[in-house]
């Protein structure tokens, strides 16, 4: 173990130097946000953002892609675990366009968990309305949008990558929708993390306490909780 924490020191030393960071390579340690080998840092915010509201994910509750945070820490409050998807695959209970209500349920789910999918919807105000349409009164939205981060390419080439958030453009958007009082804006994130991020290095290769550090003129991960009056 000592062993270990001595060659992430010296892997940390030498990525984050001044001298490195201004003359090294213009090409990032890897492309695909860590995965090649560990887990991208965005999802260390996302999921203590999970484990913080996991009281509000129970009852019904819709998961965008898969039910695997709707499991993870929703456990036994979770009555009806959903899945919504734009088209027709295996794992989607629901199909629909997040930016076209219409094709949506309307006042029919108790949580709402959608995360990293508000930046990849050219029409995200519709989208966000869609969000509030699915969700039964008082049923919460717990929604994170990438702040600072690069292109996802699979995903552009997909549907689209179009947005980058803030807390201020957050509030604003959300507020429309569910109205100012009914929404709660965060950000996780600071330039240590932004930078790991950016180059592509793993969760498992920083600091988590550094993680910790909050700086909202760096916000990585844009958190949203939303209620619907």
């Amino acid at each position: 173990m000592r062993t270990a924490r001595k060659a992430l020191a010296i892997v940390n030393r030498n990525l984050f130097s001044p001298g490195r960071l201004l003359e090294g390579s213009t090409e990032p340690v890897g492309r695909l946000f860590g995965r090649e080998r560990g887990t991208p840092i965005d999802r260390y915010y996302i999921e203590r953002f999970l484990d913080r509201n996991r009281g509000s994910i129970r009852g019904r509750v819709l998961e965008v892609g898969e039910d695997t945070y709707t499991r993870r820490f929703g456990g036994d409050q979770v009555t009806e675990a959903a899945v919504l998807h734009v088209a027709d695959y295996s794992g989607a209970t629901i199909v629909g366009d997040l930016s076209k209500p219409e094709t949506l349920p309307a006042d029919r789910f108790d949580a709402f968990i959608c995360t990293q999918t508000f930046n990849f919807i050219f029409e995200v105000q519709a989208a966000i309305r869609g969000a509030h349409r699915v969700l039964a009164p008082g049923g919460v939205l717990l929604a994170t949008m990438a702040g600072i981060g690069q292109i996802s390419t699979g995903d552009a080439e997909r549907w689209g990558d179009y947005w980058r958030f803030t807390v201020q453009s957050a509030e604003r958007a959300f507020g429309e929708a569910f109205g100012a009082a009914n929404v709660s804006v965060d950000c996780a994130g600071n330039v240590y993390a932004a930078t790991s991020f950016l180059r592509g290095i793993a969760l498992e290769e920083v600091s988590t306490a550094k993680l910790d550090v909050r700086d909202p003129e760096y916000p990585m991960v844009i958190l949203v909780v939303a209620r619907k009056a």
